[in-house]
Protein backbone atom coordinates (compact mmCIF):
# COMPACT_ATOMS: atom_id res chain seq x y z
CA UNK A 1 0.00 0.00 0.00
CA UNK A 2 1.50 3.67 -0.84
CA UNK A 3 1.92 5.50 2.40
CA UNK A 4 1.31 8.89 1.15
CA UNK A 5 -0.62 10.74 3.10
CA UNK A 6 -4.07 12.05 1.29
CA UNK A 7 -4.34 15.60 0.47
CA UNK A 8 -7.07 15.75 2.56
CA UNK A 9 -6.30 14.34 5.72
CA UNK A 10 -3.20 16.71 6.20
CA UNK A 11 -5.56 18.82 8.35
CA UNK A 12 -4.22 20.43 11.71
CA UNK A 13 -5.38 20.34 15.31
CA UNK A 14 -7.22 17.16 16.70
CA UNK A 15 -7.74 15.73 13.52
CA UNK A 16 -3.94 14.69 12.52
CA UNK A 17 -3.94 12.15 16.14
CA UNK A 18 -6.94 10.09 14.59
CA UNK A 19 -5.38 9.57 11.87
CA UNK A 20 -1.93 8.19 13.46
CA UNK A 21 -4.55 5.69 15.59
CA UNK A 22 -5.55 4.16 12.03
CA UNK A 23 -2.36 2.37 12.27
CA UNK A 24 -1.59 3.73 8.49
CA UNK A 25 -2.03 6.97 6.66
CA UNK A 26 -1.89 5.41 3.15
CA UNK A 27 -3.86 5.95 0.19
CA UNK A 28 -5.51 2.58 -0.62
CA UNK A 29 -5.83 1.27 -3.94
CA UNK A 30 -9.26 1.89 -3.82
CA UNK A 31 -11.10 0.96 -7.02
CA UNK A 32 -9.51 -2.75 -6.58
CA UNK A 33 -10.32 -2.89 -3.34
CA UNK A 34 -14.34 -1.73 -4.46
CA UNK A 35 -14.53 -3.97 -7.28
CA UNK A 36 -13.15 -6.70 -5.46
CA UNK A 37 -15.95 -6.49 -2.25
CA UNK A 38 -18.97 -5.70 -4.66
CA UNK A 39 -18.25 -8.58 -6.68
CA UNK A 40 -17.05 -11.37 -4.25
CA UNK A 41 -19.88 -9.37 -2.16
CA UNK A 42 -22.69 -10.02 -4.98
CA UNK A 43 -21.32 -13.34 -6.23
CA UNK A 44 -23.79 -15.02 -3.50
CA UNK A 45 -26.53 -13.63 -6.35
CA UNK A 46 -25.02 -16.15 -8.63
CA UNK A 47 -25.35 -19.36 -6.38
CA UNK A 48 -29.02 -17.79 -5.57
CA UNK A 49 -29.85 -17.52 -9.19
CA UNK A 50 -28.04 -20.51 -10.56
CA UNK A 51 -29.67 -22.87 -8.28
CA UNK A 52 -33.39 -21.08 -8.61
CA UNK A 53 -33.18 -21.15 -12.67
CA UNK A 54 -31.11 -24.98 -13.00
CA UNK A 55 -33.59 -27.07 -11.88
CA UNK A 56 -36.51 -26.18 -14.40
CA UNK A 57 -34.32 -27.81 -17.20
CA UNK A 58 -32.91 -30.42 -14.63
CA UNK A 59 -36.58 -31.77 -13.88
CA UNK A 60 -36.97 -32.71 -17.92
CA UNK A 61 -34.36 -35.52 -16.95
CA UNK A 62 -35.05 -36.16 -13.23
CA UNK A 63 -37.64 -38.88 -13.82
CA UNK A 64 -36.07 -40.79 -16.22
CA UNK A 65 -33.75 -41.58 -13.53
CA UNK A 66 -36.31 -41.57 -10.59
CA UNK A 67 -39.68 -42.52 -10.00
CA UNK A 68 -41.01 -38.76 -9.56
CA UNK A 69 -44.77 -38.24 -8.92
CA UNK A 70 -46.33 -34.64 -9.60
CA UNK A 71 -46.01 -34.35 -5.83
CA UNK A 72 -42.51 -35.02 -5.21
CA UNK A 73 -42.15 -33.27 -8.44
CA UNK A 74 -43.45 -30.53 -6.54
CA UNK A 75 -41.18 -31.25 -3.71
CA UNK A 76 -37.96 -30.89 -5.36
CA UNK A 77 -38.73 -27.40 -7.01
CA UNK A 78 -39.82 -25.96 -3.61
CA UNK A 79 -37.71 -27.70 -1.23
CA UNK A 80 -35.14 -24.54 -2.00
CA UNK A 81 -37.71 -22.31 -1.32
CA UNK A 82 -38.62 -24.29 2.26
CA UNK A 83 -35.24 -24.35 3.21
CA UNK A 84 -34.41 -20.43 1.88
CA UNK A 85 -37.24 -19.77 4.65
CA UNK A 86 -35.12 -21.64 7.43
CA UNK A 87 -31.62 -19.77 6.31
CA UNK A 88 -33.56 -16.29 6.27
CA UNK A 89 -35.04 -16.45 9.20
CA UNK A 90 -31.90 -17.44 11.13
CA UNK A 91 -29.59 -14.90 9.44
CA UNK A 92 -31.02 -12.39 11.46
CA UNK A 93 -29.58 -12.99 14.87
CA UNK A 94 -26.23 -14.59 13.53
CA UNK A 95 -25.14 -12.07 11.56
CA UNK A 96 -25.53 -9.77 14.51
CA UNK A 97 -23.00 -12.07 16.50
CA UNK A 98 -21.03 -13.28 13.87
CA UNK A 99 -21.17 -10.00 11.33
CA UNK A 100 -21.85 -10.33 7.96
CA UNK A 101 -18.56 -11.25 6.55
CA UNK A 102 -18.80 -14.62 8.48
CA UNK A 103 -21.87 -15.34 7.65
CA UNK A 104 -21.76 -15.35 4.06
CA UNK A 105 -18.76 -17.75 4.41
CA UNK A 106 -20.56 -19.67 6.24
CA UNK A 107 -23.39 -19.52 3.17
CA UNK A 108 -20.21 -20.65 1.09
CA UNK A 109 -20.22 -23.26 2.71
CA UNK A 110 -23.59 -24.55 2.82
CA UNK A 111 -23.84 -24.54 -0.63
CA UNK A 112 -20.68 -26.37 -1.64
CA UNK A 113 -22.94 -29.25 0.91
CA UNK A 114 -25.92 -29.07 -0.43
CA UNK A 115 -25.20 -29.01 -4.40
CA UNK A 116 -23.11 -31.89 -3.94
CA UNK A 117 -25.24 -33.62 -2.42
CA UNK A 118 -27.99 -33.16 -4.55
CA UNK A 119 -25.97 -33.80 -7.85
CA UNK A 120 -24.67 -37.45 -5.96
CA UNK A 121 -28.38 -38.15 -4.50
CA UNK A 122 -29.55 -41.50 -5.57
CA UNK A 123 -32.90 -41.24 -4.53
CA UNK A 124 -35.87 -38.51 -4.64
CA UNK A 125 -35.60 -38.00 -0.31
CA UNK A 126 -31.95 -37.42 -0.40
CA UNK A 127 -32.78 -34.99 -3.81
CA UNK A 128 -34.95 -32.92 -1.76
CA UNK A 129 -33.15 -32.91 1.51
CA UNK A 130 -29.95 -31.55 -0.67
CA UNK A 131 -32.23 -29.26 -1.95
CA UNK A 132 -33.45 -28.07 1.01
CA UNK A 133 -29.48 -27.78 2.13
CA UNK A 134 -29.25 -25.30 -1.04
CA UNK A 135 -32.19 -23.21 0.08
CA UNK A 136 -30.43 -22.42 3.74
CA UNK A 137 -27.54 -21.20 1.83
CA UNK A 138 -29.92 -19.19 -0.64
CA UNK A 139 -32.01 -18.02 2.86
CA UNK A 140 -28.38 -16.70 4.02
CA UNK A 141 -27.20 -14.92 0.92
CA UNK A 142 -30.95 -13.13 0.16
CA UNK A 143 -30.23 -11.44 3.80
CA UNK A 144 -26.88 -10.92 4.58
CA UNK A 145 -25.45 -9.46 1.30
CA UNK A 146 -28.01 -6.70 0.07
CA UNK A 147 -27.31 -6.01 3.94
CA UNK A 148 -23.28 -6.46 3.29
CA UNK A 149 -23.36 -4.03 0.46
CA UNK A 150 -26.08 -1.29 1.38
CA UNK A 151 -23.49 -0.85 4.54
CA UNK A 152 -20.29 -0.97 2.45
CA UNK A 153 -21.57 1.43 -0.42
CA UNK A 154 -21.52 5.34 -0.59
CA UNK A 155 -24.93 7.19 -0.52
CA UNK A 156 -25.16 8.45 -3.79
CA UNK A 157 -24.63 5.59 -5.49
CA UNK A 158 -25.30 2.76 -3.28
CA UNK A 159 -28.93 1.61 -5.27
CA UNK A 160 -26.65 0.94 -8.15
CA UNK A 161 -24.19 -1.14 -5.94
CA UNK A 162 -26.76 -2.94 -3.93
CA UNK A 163 -28.64 -3.79 -7.31
CA UNK A 164 -25.15 -5.64 -7.76
CA UNK A 165 -26.96 -8.08 -6.03
CA UNK A 166 -30.17 -8.73 -8.63
CA UNK A 167 -28.02 -8.30 -11.30
CA UNK A 168 -26.10 -11.46 -10.11
CA UNK A 169 -28.94 -13.10 -9.43
CA UNK A 170 -30.06 -12.78 -13.20
CA UNK A 171 -26.71 -13.60 -14.23
CA UNK A 172 -26.93 -17.03 -12.41
CA UNK A 173 -30.36 -17.83 -13.60
CA UNK A 174 -29.22 -17.04 -17.18
CA UNK A 175 -25.93 -19.55 -16.93
CA UNK A 176 -28.50 -21.73 -14.92
CA UNK A 177 -30.58 -21.55 -18.18
CA UNK A 178 -27.18 -22.36 -20.71
CA UNK A 179 -25.73 -24.93 -18.73
CA UNK A 180 -29.44 -26.59 -19.00
CA UNK A 181 -29.25 -26.18 -22.64
CA UNK A 182 -25.55 -27.49 -22.57
CA UNK A 183 -26.58 -30.73 -21.07
CA UNK A 184 -29.93 -31.31 -22.58
CA UNK A 185 -28.73 -33.75 -25.42
CA UNK A 186 -27.28 -36.18 -22.66
CA UNK A 187 -29.81 -35.73 -20.52
CA UNK A 188 -27.08 -35.03 -17.32
CA UNK A 189 -28.99 -33.40 -15.05
CA UNK A 190 -26.46 -34.56 -12.26
CA UNK A 191 -23.89 -31.94 -14.32
CA UNK A 192 -26.02 -29.54 -14.45
CA UNK A 193 -26.97 -29.20 -10.64
CA UNK A 194 -23.14 -29.89 -9.51
CA UNK A 195 -21.84 -27.42 -11.42
CA UNK A 196 -22.96 -24.80 -9.02
CA UNK A 197 -20.35 -25.29 -6.69
CA UNK A 198 -17.68 -23.66 -8.77
CA UNK A 199 -19.11 -20.23 -8.33
CA UNK A 200 -19.84 -21.45 -4.02
CA UNK A 201 -16.00 -22.19 -3.80
CA UNK A 202 -15.35 -19.09 -5.61
CA UNK A 203 -17.74 -16.98 -3.11
CA UNK A 204 -16.26 -18.61 -0.17
CA UNK A 205 -12.63 -18.02 -0.76
CA UNK A 206 -12.73 -14.20 -2.26
CA UNK A 207 -15.08 -13.07 0.42
CA UNK A 208 -12.92 -14.58 3.01
CA UNK A 209 -10.55 -11.50 2.04
CA UNK A 210 -12.95 -8.37 2.02
CA UNK A 211 -13.61 -6.42 5.30
CA UNK A 212 -16.31 -6.85 7.64
CA UNK A 213 -18.74 -4.37 7.29
CA UNK A 214 -18.06 -0.90 9.35
CA UNK A 215 -21.02 -0.61 10.83
CA UNK A 216 -21.89 -3.95 12.08
CA UNK A 217 -17.94 -3.52 13.60
CA UNK A 218 -19.02 -0.46 15.58
CA UNK A 219 -23.00 -1.43 16.22
CA UNK A 220 -21.20 -4.75 17.65
CA UNK A 221 -18.39 -2.73 19.47
CA UNK A 222 -15.60 -4.67 17.84
CA UNK A 223 -13.46 -2.11 16.80
CA UNK A 224 -13.98 1.32 15.76
CA UNK A 225 -10.45 1.33 14.08
CA UNK A 226 -10.92 -1.41 12.26
CA UNK A 227 -14.01 0.22 10.82
CA UNK A 228 -12.88 3.50 10.22
CA UNK A 229 -9.68 1.58 7.76
CA UNK A 230 -12.27 -0.36 6.08
CA UNK A 231 -14.21 3.25 5.22
CA UNK A 232 -10.83 4.90 4.34
CA UNK A 233 -10.09 2.13 2.23
CA UNK A 234 -13.69 2.12 0.67
CA UNK A 235 -13.64 5.96 0.32
CA UNK A 236 -9.67 6.81 -0.46
CA UNK A 237 -11.01 10.30 1.33
CA UNK A 238 -10.45 10.70 5.00
CA UNK A 239 -12.14 13.61 5.15
CA UNK A 240 -15.27 11.45 3.71
CA UNK A 241 -14.31 8.39 5.77
CA UNK A 242 -14.31 10.40 8.93
CA UNK A 243 -17.35 12.16 8.60
CA UNK A 244 -19.27 8.79 7.62
CA UNK A 245 -17.87 7.43 10.48
CA UNK A 246 -19.02 9.83 13.07
CA UNK A 247 -22.55 9.27 11.31
CA UNK A 248 -22.67 6.11 12.30
CA UNK A 249 -21.34 6.10 15.71
CA UNK A 250 -23.97 9.19 16.68
CA UNK A 251 -26.37 6.57 15.68
CA UNK A 252 -25.29 3.75 17.77
CA UNK A 253 -24.90 6.47 20.76
CA UNK A 254 -28.36 7.40 19.95
CA UNK A 255 -29.80 4.38 19.82
CA UNK A 256 -27.99 3.22 23.45
CA UNK A 257 -28.77 6.04 25.01
CA UNK A 258 -32.38 5.28 24.61
CA UNK A 259 -34.24 4.20 28.10
CA UNK A 260 -35.51 1.43 25.89
CA UNK A 261 -33.17 0.70 22.93
CA UNK A 262 -35.00 -0.72 19.45
CA UNK A 263 -35.85 -4.68 19.41
CA UNK A 264 -36.94 -6.68 16.89
CA UNK A 265 -40.84 -6.35 18.63
CA UNK A 266 -40.70 -2.89 18.06
CA UNK A 267 -41.51 -3.43 14.47
CA UNK A 268 -44.94 -4.34 15.49
CA UNK A 269 -45.28 -1.03 17.74
CA UNK A 270 -46.86 2.41 16.81
CA UNK A 271 -42.97 3.60 15.99
CA UNK A 272 -41.71 0.86 12.94
CA UNK A 273 -45.48 -0.82 12.53
CA UNK A 274 -45.72 1.76 9.26
CA UNK A 275 -41.76 0.59 8.14
CA UNK A 276 -42.60 -3.22 8.71
CA UNK A 277 -45.82 -2.80 6.93
CA UNK A 278 -43.90 -1.43 3.95
CA UNK A 279 -41.32 -4.22 3.79
CA UNK A 280 -43.81 -6.82 3.81
CA UNK A 281 -45.98 -5.27 0.98
CA UNK A 282 -42.72 -4.97 -1.00
CA UNK A 283 -41.75 -8.85 -0.73
CA UNK A 284 -45.34 -9.79 -1.39
CA UNK A 285 -46.00 -7.77 -4.48
CA UNK A 286 -42.78 -8.84 -5.93
CA UNK A 287 -43.54 -12.30 -5.41
CA UNK A 288 -47.71 -12.15 -5.85
CA UNK A 289 -46.64 -10.16 -9.17
CA UNK A 290 -46.15 -13.33 -10.79
CA UNK A 291 -42.20 -13.26 -11.68
CA UNK A 292 -42.22 -17.10 -10.11
CA UNK A 293 -44.21 -18.17 -12.16
CA UNK A 294 -42.45 -16.91 -15.47
CA UNK A 295 -38.93 -18.30 -14.08
CA UNK A 296 -39.78 -21.46 -12.70
CA UNK A 297 -42.44 -22.83 -15.19
CA UNK A 298 -41.81 -21.01 -18.41
CA UNK A 299 -40.61 -24.10 -20.00
CA UNK A 300 -43.46 -25.51 -19.49
CA UNK A 301 -46.14 -22.59 -20.58
CA UNK A 302 -43.49 -22.90 -23.72
CA UNK A 303 -44.20 -26.78 -24.57
CA UNK A 304 -47.84 -26.06 -24.11
CA UNK A 305 -47.84 -23.88 -27.27
CA UNK A 306 -46.11 -26.12 -29.59
CA UNK A 307 -42.04 -25.74 -28.22
CA UNK A 308 -40.16 -29.42 -28.21
CA UNK A 309 -38.15 -29.11 -24.81
CA UNK A 310 -35.29 -28.01 -26.39
CA UNK A 311 -36.81 -25.15 -28.14
CA UNK A 312 -38.46 -24.52 -24.92
CA UNK A 313 -34.81 -24.28 -23.18
CA UNK A 314 -33.57 -21.86 -25.80
CA UNK A 315 -36.93 -19.51 -25.21
CA UNK A 316 -36.30 -19.97 -21.58
CA UNK A 317 -32.19 -18.99 -21.81
CA UNK A 318 -33.65 -16.21 -24.03
CA UNK A 319 -35.61 -14.81 -21.22
CA UNK A 320 -33.01 -14.95 -18.82
CA UNK A 321 -31.02 -12.96 -20.94
CA UNK A 322 -33.43 -10.25 -20.83
CA UNK A 323 -33.99 -10.64 -17.35
CA UNK A 324 -30.15 -9.94 -17.14
CA UNK A 325 -29.74 -7.26 -19.66
CA UNK A 326 -32.55 -5.10 -18.17
CA UNK A 327 -31.38 -5.26 -14.93
CA UNK A 328 -27.89 -3.21 -16.13
CA UNK A 329 -30.26 0.37 -16.97
CA UNK A 330 -31.72 -0.26 -13.50
CA UNK A 331 -28.57 0.20 -11.98
CA UNK A 332 -27.74 3.49 -13.52
CA UNK A 333 -30.84 4.91 -12.67
CA UNK A 334 -31.82 3.81 -9.28
CA UNK A 335 -29.81 6.15 -8.40
CA UNK A 336 -30.91 9.09 -10.71
CA UNK A 337 -34.54 8.74 -10.70
CA UNK A 338 -34.91 7.09 -7.47
CA UNK A 339 -36.50 4.12 -5.85
CA UNK A 340 -40.47 5.30 -6.59
CA UNK A 341 -40.49 6.21 -10.48
CA UNK A 342 -38.72 2.51 -11.35
CA UNK A 343 -41.07 0.88 -9.05
CA UNK A 344 -44.42 3.07 -10.39
CA UNK A 345 -43.21 2.07 -14.00
CA UNK A 346 -42.09 -1.21 -13.55
CA UNK A 347 -45.29 -2.23 -12.12
CA UNK A 348 -47.16 -0.59 -15.17
CA UNK A 349 -45.18 -2.58 -17.22
CA UNK A 350 -45.49 -5.77 -15.89
CA UNK A 351 -49.46 -5.06 -15.36
CA UNK A 352 -49.93 -4.26 -19.36
CA UNK A 353 -47.78 -7.84 -19.80
CA UNK A 354 -50.17 -9.49 -18.00
CA UNK A 355 -53.42 -8.27 -19.43
CA UNK A 356 -51.49 -8.68 -23.02
CA UNK A 357 -50.77 -12.39 -22.17
CA UNK A 358 -54.72 -12.62 -20.50
CA UNK A 359 -56.88 -10.76 -23.18
CA UNK A 360 -54.43 -13.31 -26.20
CA UNK A 361 -54.77 -16.27 -24.21
CA UNK A 362 -58.96 -15.47 -23.80
CA UNK A 363 -59.38 -14.70 -27.64
CA UNK A 364 -57.78 -18.59 -28.59
CA UNK A 365 -54.64 -16.71 -30.16
CA UNK A 366 -52.46 -19.28 -28.43
CA UNK A 367 -54.65 -21.88 -28.57
CA UNK A 368 -52.93 -23.19 -32.53
CA UNK A 369 -49.47 -24.20 -31.13
CA UNK A 370 -48.35 -22.65 -34.11
CA UNK A 371 -45.89 -19.73 -34.82
CA UNK A 372 -48.26 -16.93 -33.97
CA UNK A 373 -48.94 -18.35 -30.65
CA UNK A 374 -44.85 -18.73 -30.12
CA UNK A 375 -44.54 -14.87 -30.82
CA UNK A 376 -47.96 -13.37 -28.52
CA UNK A 377 -46.92 -15.66 -25.81
CA UNK A 378 -42.88 -14.60 -26.23
CA UNK A 379 -43.90 -10.97 -26.83
CA UNK A 380 -46.35 -10.80 -23.46
CA UNK A 381 -43.64 -12.42 -21.80
CA UNK A 382 -40.62 -10.20 -23.09
CA UNK A 383 -42.67 -7.22 -21.57
CA UNK A 384 -43.51 -8.54 -18.04
CA UNK A 385 -39.93 -9.56 -17.64
CA UNK A 386 -38.21 -6.42 -19.03
CA UNK A 387 -40.85 -4.31 -16.78
CA UNK A 388 -39.53 -6.55 -14.24
CA UNK A 389 -35.88 -6.63 -14.63
CA UNK A 390 -35.58 -3.14 -14.31
CA UNK A 391 -37.61 -2.25 -11.59
CA UNK A 392 -39.33 -4.78 -8.66
CA UNK A 393 -36.09 -7.10 -9.91
CA UNK A 394 -33.55 -4.80 -7.84
CA UNK A 395 -35.48 -2.16 -5.99
CA UNK A 396 -36.79 -4.18 -3.51
CA UNK A 397 -33.37 -5.71 -2.48
CA UNK A 398 -32.03 -1.98 -2.01
CA UNK A 399 -34.91 -0.72 -0.15
CA UNK A 400 -35.74 -3.07 1.97
CA UNK A 401 -31.74 -2.76 4.49
CA UNK A 402 -32.62 0.98 3.97
CA UNK A 403 -35.91 0.90 5.82
CA UNK A 404 -34.51 -0.66 8.99
CA UNK A 405 -32.82 1.32 11.81
CA UNK A 406 -29.10 -0.19 12.17
CA UNK A 407 -30.00 -1.90 15.65
CA UNK A 408 -32.60 -4.21 13.94
CA UNK A 409 -31.65 -4.18 10.28
CA UNK A 410 -30.32 -7.80 10.55
CA UNK A 411 -33.85 -8.97 12.37
CA UNK A 412 -36.05 -7.17 10.13
CA UNK A 413 -34.15 -8.17 7.00
CA UNK A 414 -34.45 -12.06 8.19
CA UNK A 415 -38.21 -11.43 8.77
CA UNK A 416 -39.16 -9.71 5.66
CA UNK A 417 -36.80 -12.27 3.56
CA UNK A 418 -38.65 -15.42 5.14
CA UNK A 419 -41.88 -14.09 4.29
CA UNK A 420 -40.15 -13.45 0.97
CA UNK A 421 -39.47 -16.82 0.85
CA UNK A 422 -43.11 -17.81 1.83
CA UNK A 423 -44.80 -15.88 -0.19
CA UNK A 424 -42.20 -17.24 -3.34
CA UNK A 425 -42.98 -20.85 -1.97
CA UNK A 426 -47.33 -20.25 -2.60
CA UNK A 427 -46.87 -19.04 -5.74
CA UNK A 428 -44.69 -22.02 -6.71
CA UNK A 429 -46.97 -24.73 -5.10
CA UNK A 430 -50.25 -22.91 -6.05
CA UNK A 431 -49.60 -22.23 -9.85
CA UNK A 432 -49.55 -25.58 -11.20
CA UNK A 433 -53.00 -26.26 -9.66
CA UNK A 434 -54.48 -23.25 -10.72
CA UNK A 435 -53.27 -23.23 -13.79
CA UNK A 436 -55.04 -26.57 -14.51
CA UNK A 437 -58.31 -25.87 -12.96
CA UNK A 438 -58.78 -21.98 -14.20
CA UNK A 439 -56.39 -22.37 -17.36
CA UNK A 440 -53.86 -20.00 -18.42
CA UNK A 441 -56.20 -16.52 -18.73
CA UNK A 442 -57.58 -16.24 -15.71
CA UNK A 443 -54.00 -16.46 -13.91
CA UNK A 444 -52.86 -13.75 -16.10
CA UNK A 445 -55.61 -11.65 -15.17
CA UNK A 446 -55.31 -12.27 -11.48
CA UNK A 447 -51.37 -11.07 -12.08
CA UNK A 448 -52.27 -8.33 -13.78
CA UNK A 449 -54.79 -7.47 -10.68
CA UNK A 450 -51.63 -7.25 -8.17
CA UNK A 451 -48.85 -5.53 -10.35
CA UNK A 452 -51.75 -2.50 -10.41
CA UNK A 453 -51.94 -3.29 -6.69
CA UNK A 454 -48.07 -2.73 -6.77
CA UNK A 455 -48.12 0.49 -9.03
CA UNK A 456 -50.76 1.87 -6.25
CA UNK A 457 -48.65 1.02 -3.06
CA UNK A 458 -45.14 2.65 -4.58
CA UNK A 459 -47.23 5.62 -5.66
CA UNK A 460 -49.14 6.24 -2.22
CA UNK A 461 -47.00 4.21 0.75
CA UNK A 462 -43.51 3.79 -0.42
CA UNK A 463 -40.70 6.36 0.97
CA UNK A 464 -38.12 7.85 -1.10
CA UNK A 465 -34.47 7.08 -0.21
CA UNK A 466 -32.74 8.08 -3.09
CA UNK A 467 -29.38 9.80 -2.21
CA UNK A 468 -29.44 9.66 1.81
CA UNK A 469 -27.01 7.75 4.06
CA UNK A 470 -28.24 5.05 6.21
CA UNK A 471 -28.02 7.25 8.99
CA UNK A 472 -29.96 9.94 7.70
CA UNK A 473 -32.82 7.68 6.60
CA UNK A 474 -32.80 5.95 9.68
CA UNK A 475 -33.55 9.70 11.28
CA UNK A 476 -36.01 10.49 9.24
CA UNK A 477 -38.21 7.40 9.35
CA UNK A 478 -37.56 6.67 12.78
CA UNK A 479 -36.49 9.58 14.47
CA UNK A 480 -39.48 10.85 14.52
CA UNK A 481 -42.50 8.58 16.71
CA UNK A 482 -44.66 8.87 13.11
CA UNK A 483 -42.86 8.34 9.89
CA UNK A 484 -44.81 9.81 7.44
CA UNK A 485 -44.79 7.34 4.17
CA UNK A 486 -44.44 10.59 1.73
CA UNK A 487 -41.26 11.20 1.94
Amino acid sequence: MNNEVPDEAARPGDDQPAMADMGTAGKPPRRKRNIAIWLFGALGGILWGYDTGVIGGAMLFIDKDMDLTPLVEGMVVSGLLLGAMVGALSSGRLSDRLGRKKLIMAGGIVFVIGTLGAALAPNPPLLILFRLIIGVGVGIVSVVVPMYLSELAPKHIRGGLSSLMQLMVTTGIFVAYLVDFAFAGSGAWRWMIGLGVVPAVILFIGISTQPESPRWLVAAHRGEKQALQTLLQLRGNYTEAEREMNEIKASVAEEERETEPLKLSDLFTPRLRILFTIGVLLVFFQNFGGINTIIYYAPTLLTNIGFTPSQSIIGNAAIGLLNMLMTLPAMRLIDKVGRKPLLIVGASGMCFGMLFLGVTTLAGLTDDRGPLAMVITLAGIAIYIASFAISWGPVQWVVLPELFPLRIRAGAMGLCTTLNWLFNLAVALAFPSLLSIFGAAPNFFFFACTTFLALMFAWRLLPETKGRSLEEIEHDLVGSRAPSPAV
